[in-house]
This record gives C-alpha cells, structure tokens and sequence, in this order.
C-alpha cells in the first residue's frame, strides 16, 4: 500500500520580507508516497517544483514591490536598493538551478516508450494466410466478482492466520488462503471441494452488483487472443451451446457439448485494496473452482481426431491446473496425461508447441508434467511465480507456493537461464543413447528453444539462435503492449493510465560484475546474444486503471506467439 501522501507546504502571497522569512523557514522535503523503485527522477521533480515554485514567486516579489524593502533599509544598515538588484538576480538563478525537469516529463518519456514499443510490434506482421493454431485444452465460464465483497457478502470475517492450502475444504481455509496471497498480490487458484461452499460462493456472485461473466479458461482465452491477432484456431474444449455461439468465427471447436459449464470464481482485487488488517500490494486475482469436465480432459478423444486434418503451425497446451489436486482414482490421471503426451510427441515436427505453466501445488502431478508432457514442448510460457517452481521441481526440491511478486531483471533472467539449461540437459540425457538425429520426430521429446516469462513490470524472452520461432523483439514488445491492453480494458493504450515500474537500467544477471543495460526510451526492448540463445527484455506500461487481471497471462503469452509462428 502506498504511505499517505505527504502535506505539501501552502505558499501565501504576503509582502516580499516575509515571503523570504517564509521560504528560509519552510521545512522542504521531498514527498515519499510513491514507490521509490524507478521513481527517483519522479520524486525529485516533485520536490524542485515545490523549490522552484516559492523561489519564483519570491523573485517577483522582490523585484515587483520595492517599497517594503525600503522601510526594512531604513532600519538597517543594508541597503537593499543597493543589493536588490543583485539578490533577485540571485533568486531567479536559484530558482532556475531548482526547475523541475517539467511535470510533462515523465508524461513525454510514456509517449516516447509507447510509441517505440507500437513501432517494435508493427516491423512484423501475419502474412496474408493466417496461421493455423490449436490449442487445449477445456473451458469453462468466469464470474468476476471484487474478491473482498464477496468475502464480506458471505460473511466472512478476515482471518488471523493467512495459511497455504492445496485445496479448499471449508470457509475457514478459504480465507486463510485468500489472505496468504492477497497481501503479496500473487495469483493463485485453488480447488474447492466443499461443493456446499463453492455454491454459495457462485449464489453469491450472481447477486454481487457489478459482477461480469466472461469465457474462461487458459486454452479458449488464448484461442480468442490468437482469432484476434489474425489465426485460425482449433480449440479443444467441452462448451455449452451458448459458450460456442459467443467463440469468433475463427475459431473452431472440437469437443463435446455440456448443458452446464464449469464455472470459475474470480477474486479480483485492486493495488491498496484491504480487508481487514490486510492490504493488497499489487492488483491480482483469486481463483476458486470446481470443476466437473475439466480435470477429466473430456474434450482430448475429439480434440486429436480434428487435429489430423487440420494441419497447425502451432500447437498449444494449457489448462491442466485444472487436475491439481483433484481427487482422481488410482492411476486414472496418470492414464490421461500418458495420452496427452502421446498426443504432443505425435506431432509434427514443423509443428511448434507451446505449453502454458500455470498455478500447480500438487507435486505429484508436477512430476507426472515433467515426465509426461513438458519433455514434448519446445516452448514454455509463465508468470513470475510459476518460474521459480518449475524450476524448484527440476532441482529436485519441493513446490515453491509463494515467490517475488515484484522480482528484479537479473533474478528473472538468472532463473530463466537455469531452467533452460535444466530443460535441455534432460532432454539430452534421454537421448545421449539414441542414434537417431536429435531434431528427427522418433527422438525422445524436444530441446527447448523458446520461452517466455511475463512478471508486472517487464517481459523476458530466451530464443535459440536458428530455432523456428524468429520475430523475438517485436513478439516481446507485443506481448508487453497486450498485458496493458488487456488489464486497462482497452485496445487503444492511454499513457495517462499508464506508468513504469521497471528500473531505468537492469543488470543482465545478479552475478558481480555483470553487464547493466539502461532503459532507453527510444529503443526499449533490449536484446543480446548469450551462448546458443537470444535474450530479449522489455518494460511493462503497467495499467494503472484496472479494469481485469483475469486471463492476462493467457493474452500475453498468445500474443507473442503470434508473430514468431
């Protein structure tokens, strides 16, 4: 939460001596309401624009009105009308030494970093045939609701106890859970095995005033993304009637038809909002479900049948949160993820595919991904908080549940390195025995040569150099404009609802020594090689004015996939 805003001094047009008197007595200080990360500048200007403004108005003052400092002349043996001239000239000095760089400067470096941006993702655009993506898989219907209404509409109090469950079980863990990530702003989303609970929550929402209904579920929200910027989708999912007829005539659903559709609870809340003793850092969201189709993958049998005839240049999973911590029969998940990964290593070569990590705790189904589906994906794409628990897992350790909301450049990138080389050495380890040529598709899996990391502040991109997936700094540039399109509401980006948070410079590594790259604001996204990979960064226009958190890093990630397809 953002301290109070501090009380700026009053400046009351009195008589020039005690203007002066005024000025050397006023205690200045420079405001601290804001964060001080990547507002320094900021932060000045404010303070020499409170200089700046007294200084002025006392030089005018001295040379506007003489008379008062003949009578304090006539008192005193220092001639004003001797010294006037040269104090004034000193006080417009002073005040030209403590201008502010201007309150449009910072106005004028959003412009410039937006346009640059929109320059970067329009040097690439989708060829006149559009792509042919598939994506899986399931879906389900979003109720938006404020997460601390609905909390206090079903009366219930704020806890003193904010614990990590992997699962919902009662109203109590509930808001244990609700209240372990909404002081930090992560985003989390748990399974609610209280079906007494998760219909009273759903009864609830539906009364709640200014509640939003939405297709839901990471792979129908990439699709729409995707038809949006220009492709033609397969999308695997079981939808209701009225779920299909709402789908843009680009994509095509493969599926079967459910009278009722999973619906998903989302708790949105915004930066400084509280509930009880608690207060939200950041704006985020918290997901609640129960899902009945969606664990089951229903949609895969029809999904692979359609897959054959239609030929993708993409192929995208996502959704499986959907079996975390769901209480399957023995071996029943297992049996279904074999059949996914069946799926995926099937695919064609040319075929690119991407798998979406999402919010996991079950570290059984963690393992089942890391053998199962992961190795068949040469692209991955996360937030902040599922990168250091993918990578927890392939160093052997236990679920990270909780991480930096807010991590610094180098943390990210250091991250990002391990679990690239972690990745491929896996891959090469299962096929050091294979005599087969690694890129062939009867070698075991795929080396990973894309992915993609979006955190609140910025977007950072590995590539491998002569990989498929080409157009990495339009693809990270657009897929930085998207997250604040998507989070404003809005396809057009307004830079006074917008604002920086990423340092003006970053260490490429928190290594000592390492290189720093200064955020040029005429060429913002910054790119470099390192071994056998391009790194690729860029700043968020981080949305000011929420209007959904929900599906953003859906509509990210699929947005830099669409030019590097």
């Amino acid at each position: 939460m953002c301290p109070p805003r501090a009380s700026y001094f009053r400046i009351v047009v009195t008589p020039p001596p005690q203007l002066l008197l005024t000025l050397l007595h006023t205690r200045l200080k420079p405001p601290t309401h804001l964060p001080s990360r990547g507002y320094l500048s900021f932060k000045y200007s404010l303070f020499a624009s409170q200089v700046s403004a007294v200084l002025v108005l006392a030089a005018v003052g001295v040379l506007a009105s003489p008379q008062p400092l003949l009578a304090m002349e006539r008192g005193s043996g220092f001639s004003f009308m001797k010294y006037g001239t040269a104090v004034s000239l000193a006080v417009v000095l002073l005040a030209y030494w403590f201008r502010p760089p201007g309150d449009s400067r910072l106005d004028d470096r959003l412009d410039t970093v937006l346009s640059s941006l929109l320059r970067a993702e329009s040097k690439v655009g989708i060829n006149n045939a559009r792509p042919r993506v598939a994506i899986g898989l399931g879906g389900c219907v979003d109720i938006l609701v404020d997460g601390v209404r609905l909390l206090n509409k079903i009366g219930l109090p704020p806890t003193n106890q904010p614990l990590h469950h992997d699962y919902i079980e009662n109203a109590d863990q509930l808001a244990q859970s609700f209240a372990y990530f909404f002081v930090p702003g992560a985003a989390a989303e748990r399974f609610v095995m209280n079906n007494t609970l998760f219909s009273q929550l759903v009864e609830t929402s539906r009364e709640l005033p200014g509640n939003r209904w939405s297709i839901g579920g990471n792979a129908p929200v990439m699709a729409g993304r995707m038809a949006t910027e220009g492709c033609d989708v397969l999308l695997g999912g079981s939808f209701s009637p009225d779920f299909a007829d709402v789908l843009s005539q680009h994509i095509t659903v493969a599926g079967n038809v459910v009278e009722e559709p999973d619906i998903h609870l989302i708790l949105e809340y915004p930066s400084g909002a509280t509930w009880g003793q608690y207060t939200a850092r950041r704006a985020n969201r918290y997901i609640v479900h129960s899902d009945d189709h969606n664990p089951y993958l229903a949609a895969l049998e029809d999904f692979e049948d359609k897959l054959q005839d239609f030929h993708p240049d993409l192929l995208v999973m996502g959704g499986l949160q959907m079996m975390d911590s769901f209480p399957f029969q023995q071996g029943e998940r297992k049996n279904l993820l074999s059949r996914l990964g069946n799926l995926l290593s099937s695919s064609s070569p040319r075929t690119g595919v991407h798998f979406e990590m999402a919010s996991f705790v079950d570290e059984g189904l963690m393992g089942d991904l890391l053998r199962l589906v992961l190795p068949n994906a040469d692209s991955l794409g996360m937030n902040e908080q599922e990168l250091p628990n993918l990578l927890s897992l392939l160093r052997g350790s236990n679920v990270t549940v909780l991480s930096d909301p807010n991590p610094r450049v180098a943390t990210v990138l250091d991250q990002m390195r391990e679990l690239y080389r972690l990745v491929n050495q896996r891959y090469r380890d299962a096929n050091e025995d294979s005599s087969v040529d690694a890129n062939a598709a009867s070698a075991k899996g795929r080396p990973l040569s894309r992915l993609h990391v979006h955190t609140l502040a910025f977007q950072a991109m590995i590539v491998t150099r002569g990989s498929q997936w080409k157009n990495t700094m339009s693809a990270v540039a657009k897929a930085s404009l998207t997250a604040n399109r998507h989070v404003c509401g809005s396809p057009d980006i307004d830079p006074s609802k917008a604002r920086l948070i990423m340092d003006e410079s970053f260490s490429v590594s928190r290594q000592e020594g390492s290189q720093r790259i200064p955020l040029e604001e005429t060429r913002p996204v910054s790119c470099w090689d390192e071994d056998d990979y391009e790194i690729c960064v860029a700043p968020n226009l981080v949305c000011t004015d929420v209007y959904q958190t929900a599906g953003g890093g859906d509509n990210i990630s699929a947005a830099g996939l669409v030019l590097q397809i």
